[in-house]
């Protein structure tokens, strides 16, 4: 796996940004499954920058959407010359987190069983099975239909999907507060 720092850009395993640019900018990144999936540190893994992060769908979606405001800022930096955003704070990177998502887990157990699962992190048994049977087949079939409608440009899916990852308002997940 590749490890990246905390904005996602690779990094070796002495710990220096591999890519940088002559402005100390990351200039690649790792997202999704080829990352490690942490930002390791000092001590067990739940004591790391981020804790080990499921190999799912979502956290990889949520790295990308991180990367991608992080390449807009450094080509505003860079590129145009600007050193504070909208409200007058400076403009760097942003950094990766637990996202909120990545503990929630819907599961198929065949075409007419599931089960799916909120608030699970980096501690062992975390997490709280919310719905099982076919109240969770049916959570499946909305979740696969709006993104396969976002991933054909349509207005609900692509709606839908902008609100998860755009969030305005993280009241967990150790995400900035007030969205990227």
């Amino acid at each position: 796996w590749i490890l990246m720092d905390m904005t996602l850009a690779v990094k070796r395993q002495s710990g220096e940004v591999w890519s940088t640019d002559e402005f100390g900018f990351g200039r690649i990144y790792a997202v999704g499954d080829c990352n490690y999936g942490a930002v390791d540190g000092a001590g067990a893994p739940g004591e790391w920058l981020v804790p080990p992060i499921p190999k799912i769908s979502y956290p990889g979606e949520e790295q990308a959407v991180i990367v991608a405001r992080n390449i807009r800022t450094i080509d505003d930096i860079v590129c145009n010359g600007r050193a504070k955003g909208a409200f007058g704070r400076p403009l760097r990177p942003k950094t990766m987190h637990w996202p909120w998502g990545a503990g929630m887990f819907a599961t198929s157990l065949g075409p007419h069983d599931a089960c799916f699962v909120a608030g699970a992190h980096w501690v062992k048994s975390s997490g709280v099975m919310c719905l099982w049977g076919s109240l969770a087949c049916l959570q499946k079939e909305v979740i696969e239909a709006s993104k396969v409608n976002e991933c054909a440009h349509g207005r609900i899916g692509r709606a839908v999907w902008h609100l998860v990852h755009h969030t305005p308002v993280h009241l967990f997940g150790g995400g900035p507060r007030w969205g990227y």
